[in-house]
C-alpha cells in the first residue's frame, strides 16, 4: 500500500469516529464532544449567587477567570449517588466563555464510530429533544450524547454571560 492510500486511508477513518468525554449522572451515562472539553478538575470552592435558578451552583475563579458552575444534576433532575468522592467538574468552552458542569464521576474518553450511534429517540419534551444529540452503544451500555449548551435555557445563559463580563 502506498503512503498516498494509507494517509486516505487514515482520513477517511478519522472522518467516521469521534472522541468523546463519558461522565455519570446518577445511574446514568453521557457524553460529550471531548473537543467542546477545556479541562476537567476536581469539584471546587464556589461563591454562591443569591437570587439564581436551584441548579446555579455559583462562581469559581479558576487561574483568574471567573467561571459560573451548574449542577447539571440538579438541572436534569437526576439524584445524585451517594458517594460526592468522585464529583468533578467539567470545564466547558462556550466561545468566547467557559462554563462548569458538576457531574458525579468522569469515565473515560470514548471513541465512538457513526455505526455506534443511534439518533435520538423522538419525544414529546421538546427540552430534552433540544440537546439530546443521540444514543451510543459501547460494550453492553447505553450513552446519552449531550450538547451542554442546548441544556442552558435562555435565562442561564444570560446569567453566565453577566458573570463572565
Amino acid at each position: 500500500m502506498s503512503y498516498e492510500d494509507t494517509l486516505h486511508k487514515n482520513q477517511a477513518s478519522t472522518s467516521t469516529e469521534n472522541r468523546y468525554l463519558c461522565f455519570s449522572i446518577g445511574h446514568e451515562d453521557y457524553a460529550i464532544p471531548l473537543l467542546a472539553v477545556k479541562e476537567v478538575i476536581a469539584e471546587p470552592k464556589t461563591t454562591p449567587l443569591p437570587y439564581s435558578p436551584p441548579h446555579f451552583v455559583g462562581l469559581m475563579n479558576l487561574r483568574g477567570q471567573v467561571i459560573s458552575i451548574i449542577d447539571l444534576r440538579v438541572k436534569l433532575g437526576v439524584k445524585t449517588k451517594e458517594s460526592r468522592d468522585e464529583n468533578a467538574v467539567i470545564i466547558i468552552d462556550m466561545d468566547p466563555i467557559y462554563v462548569g458542569v458538576t457531574v458525579d464521576s468522569v469515565n473515560n474518553v470514548l471513541l465512538l464510530h457513526e455505526k455506534d450511534i443511534s439518533p435520538a429517540p423522538d419525544m414529546e419534551n421538546k427540552k430534552v429533544s433540544r440537546y439530546l444529540r443521540g444514543v451510543a452503544r459501547k460494550d453492553d451500555r447505553l450513552i446519552l450524547l449531550v450538547e451542554i449548551e442546548q441544556m442552558l435555557d435562555v435565562e442561564d445563559k444570560k446569567l453566565i454571560k453577566k458573570q463572565a463580563a
